[in-house]
């Protein structure tokens, strides 16, 4: 079941994702965010924004809504149903907010095989522009259960 080592370092095909007030405050009511600066433009002004302000964590689902088809399992040649999100993390360079358009390019950072192999985790880091330049870091990681370990 190894994933290729050889993938380390390869390029996964950029994207760009347009930022909508709609779906931030979708998100913002399906995370349970209260500050108005995440639902409300006027308060978001207010607070010295240009628009809503994105919240956190919805680069992961600003990264998903790919309309190319990239299908990562392919890529990297592994059987979906033994795959989970293992984790993730962001670092932010400036606040990204409601009409900024992303571009996300990523590459396989790492690939770490554990308890024997019976797990590897595939490493991914994704840089997250607007207009060429970085607003932030997306580091994700994806585990890969070997089907043929405990059995």
């Amino acid at each position: 079941m190894a994933i290729d080592k050889d993938l380390i370092g390869k390029r996964i095909p950029s994207h760009t994702v347009d930022i909508e007030r709609g779906q931030l405050r979708f998100f913002a009511k399906a995370i349970g965010e209260t500050d108005p600066v995440y639902t409300d433009p006027e308060a978001a002004r207010a607070a010295g924004h240009r628009d809503l302000l994105m919240p956190p964590t919805y680069l992961f689902c600003a990264d998903s809504r790919r309309s190319d088809g990239f299908d990562m399992a392919a890529f990297a040649d592994i059987d979906v149903r033994h795959v989970l999100h293992a984790e993730q993390s962001f670092i932010y360079h400036r606040p990204v907010h409601a009409g900024d358009s992303l571009t996300f390019e990523g590459v396989v950072e790492d690939i770490v095989s554990k308890k024997g192999g019976a797990l590897e985790f595939l490493v991914l880091l994704i840089e997250v522009l607007r207009d060429g330049e970085p607003v932030a870091e997306v580091r994700k990681s994806l585990a890969v259960r070997d089907p043929k370990a405990g059995k």
